[in-house]
């Protein structure tokens, strides 16, 4: 057992783990036990022979390993890194994310500091390939952004203020006791803030530690418009599926009719606000399809719900059928 696993989720990041493994090699530990678990999520390219690369010359006293998950998408990638870390504490980087050299110290001493943690998160700088489009900050929090200023606080997990995934830490124990091995939201969009709500849910504390200090880097073709309104239709489909989760059936009607009366009320005030800037303003554009897929997202719960049943009923009868 150590004190803290960072765990680096990829898909072909050959190109992008140099970055996050040389910012880990530059941490500066006192009195820590700690490990690296790269966990290849089906990659393609050159990223085994990367971390070998990296193992052959690494730290004596810091054990870097690497996992294959086979289940395609980063639930499956977090759950792998969580059984196979051996930490006590353990903090997600993504592959195209860099900390800062006294992120693993802030982060252990954080929850150590703070005994109902379930989880935390810090803050995550943009480091962008080109300037991003005016008032960019609007929708900053769309590209896991988070600067939540210098105190610490705690989130508010039943309106969906919560931590990013990208240098999210987590209590090993808080997550076997809350985090169920199949998570509704499989891939990126939801994912980290199902769990989350998942540990809120059994009790657990969600915090935001400012000590914290990540780098993003965000490269030209995610600040294209296309790209930034699909990630806003993503943000925004999940709302939903993420305010259900661990709700009594009394609770679901109530919280379905506030997601569809705020978010047609957000619509409309929306575009009489803005009216004829919102085709040219892609900030303004992705606010607007954030709304609209908000207000959709019952809809698309319904939708998944109903194909997962017809999937599972299928299923169920060719098992029959077989036997």
């Amino acid at each position: 057992m150590v004190d803290f696993t960072v765990v680096i989720p990829t898909y072909n990041g050959a190109q992008r783990l140099p970055r996050v493994l040389d910012a880990l090699r530059s941490q500066i530990i006192t009195d820590l036990t700690w490990e690296i678990l790269v966990v290849d999520n089906n990659s393609t390219d050159t990223t085994a022979a990367v971390v070998k690369q990296y193992q052959s010359n690494w730290l004596d006293a810091v054990p870097l390993r690497s996992v294959t998950e086979s289940r395609q998408g980063l639930a499956y990638a977090r759950q792998c890194g969580v059984e196979t870390a051996d930490g006590l504490w353990v903090g997600f980087l993504d592959d195209d994310t860099a900390p800062d050299q006294n992120w693993v110290m802030a982060a252990y001493g954080f929850g150590e500091q703070h005994p109902r943690a379930g989880a935390y998160g810090g803050q995550i700088h943009g480091e962008f390939e080109v300037p991003p489009p005016e008032n960019f900050e609007r929708i900053k929090s769309f590209l896991a952004i988070k600067e939540r200023g210098p105190e610490p606080h705690l989130y508010q997990p039943e309106v969906l203020i919560l931590p990013p995934g990208a240098g999210l830490v987590i209590r090993k124990q808080a997550w076997l006791e809350a985090v169920p091995a199949q998570l509704q939201r499989t891939t990126r969009g939801g994912n980290d803030f199902e769990i989350s709500i998942c540990m809120h849910r059994q009790g657990w504390e969600i915090w935001y530690n400012p000590e914290m200090h990540i780098y993003h880097h965000i490269p030209k073709k995610r600040l294209e418009r296309e790209a930034l309104i699909s990630l806003s239709r993503t943000v925004g489909s999940c709302i939903c599926e993420l305010r259900l989760i661990n709700v009594s059936t009394l609770q679901k009607p109530v919280i379905v009719s506030r997601i569809l009366v705020g978010n047609l009320r957000r619509v409309i005030q929306h575009v009489l606000t803005y009216r004829m800037q919102i085709k040219h303003d892609v900030v303004l554009m992705c606010e607007l399809v954030f709304f609209i897929a908000g207000f959709m997202s019952p809809f698309y719960l319904l939708k998944k719900t109903l194909v997962n049943t017809t999937l599972f009923s299928t299923l169920s009868q060719a098992t029959a059928q077989g036997q």
